[in-house]
């Protein structure tokens, strides 16, 4: 029994391995005619014109990593101290409704969250934030204008409260793993909350909250409806935040339909280099991640 239990779970990695490669191959076959015509450049080429059959990935390149970026900004200190927030100083009747919310937000459809970003989010930040930073700020490069609603920043705060119950959910389970002797430890030699919180985060949880970190960038960088209806869908590269970009994802999914030819091979290749992207992002992160947890376990 335990023979064919082996062999039954060593085949269904072999299947997971196998669509996985497949997947790469299809997309690189598929992705040849575009990587013949413009090799390395169209990773450094900003232009995308599908008349002259001119194709370049840097704007989508830059507005995936930027938005992408800012969402993590954004949701990572929100997130951790949420989860602080819940497993040791919230009410008993707060912390449940509290976490049922964040997994309620969790399975809301992206293409919700990009209508609420539309009619909502997108009015809010134009009138109220982008506006008056222009006004007063506007000689710094990230606030110039002018200011039209979708935009970079739209793109990613929408993106920060998509990836929040993630990082927040993961952050609050790697928390509720630390045993209570170690924090009444601390506060018993006289350490403060803060104190507690901080030699408890920085020796057990970095490892843990990182990874909800990375699992939040993962969200991040393949996100597409909402993206789409919020960041502007303009392919172009600016310092401003308050300028429409594009991402690798939305112009998959806004010109897939109606391409043909080399222009098809081109958006094929950017879904292989967002494929890459992210390979490479979690393959990092894995590296960074194992030397936290042995870091922590020397109890450096």
């Amino acid at each position: 029994m335990d023979l064919a239990f082996e062999k039954a779970s060593a085949f269904f990695a072999s299947v997971v391995l196998f669509l996985a490669v497949l997947l790469f191959a299809v997309l690189l076959r598929e992705a040849l005619p575009a990587l013949r015509k413009f090799g390395v450049s169209f990773l450094v080429t900003g232009t995308w014109d599908p008349v002259l059959e001119q194709f370049g990935a840097l704007p989508f390149l830059y507005g995936t990593v930027v938005s992408s970026f800012l969402a993590l900004l954004i949701a990572v200190p929100l997130s951790v101290g949420g989860a602080i927030f819940i497993n040791e100083f919230a009410p008993p009747w707060l912390k449940a409704p509290v976490s049922l919310l964040a997994e309620l937000l969790a399975a809301i459809p992206s293409v919700i969250y990009g209508l609420w970003g539309i009619f909502v989010l997108v009015p809010i930040l134009r009138d109220g934030f982008m506006k008056p930073l222009t006004k007063y700020l506007g000689w710094i490069p990230f606030f110039k204008g002018p200011v039209y609603g979708p935009s970079m920043l739209a793109a990613g705060v929408l993106l920060s409260i998509m990836i929040i119950p993630f990082i927040l959910s993961v952050s609050r389970e790697v928390l509720a793993t630390v045993p209570q002797r170690q924090k009444e430890a601390v506060l018993s030699l006289g350490g403060t909350r803060w104190e507690m919180l901080r030699i408890v985060i920085g020796q057990h949880c970095l490892p843990g909250i990182f990874g909800a970190t990375i699992l939040g960038l993962g969200r991040a960088l393949g996100e597409t409806m909402a993206v789409t209806m919020v960041i502007g869908n303009r392919p172009d590269i600016f310092a401003s935040l308050f300028q429409q970009g594009y991402t690798m994802a939305a112009v998959i999914a806004n010109e897939f339909a109606e391409a043909g030819g080399l222009q098809l091979s081109s958006l094929i290749l950017i879904g292989l280099l967002l494929m890459l992207v992210t390979f490479v992002v979690n393959l990092a992160a894995k590296g960074i991640l194992s030397k936290m947890v042995a870091r922590a376990s020397r109890g450096i």
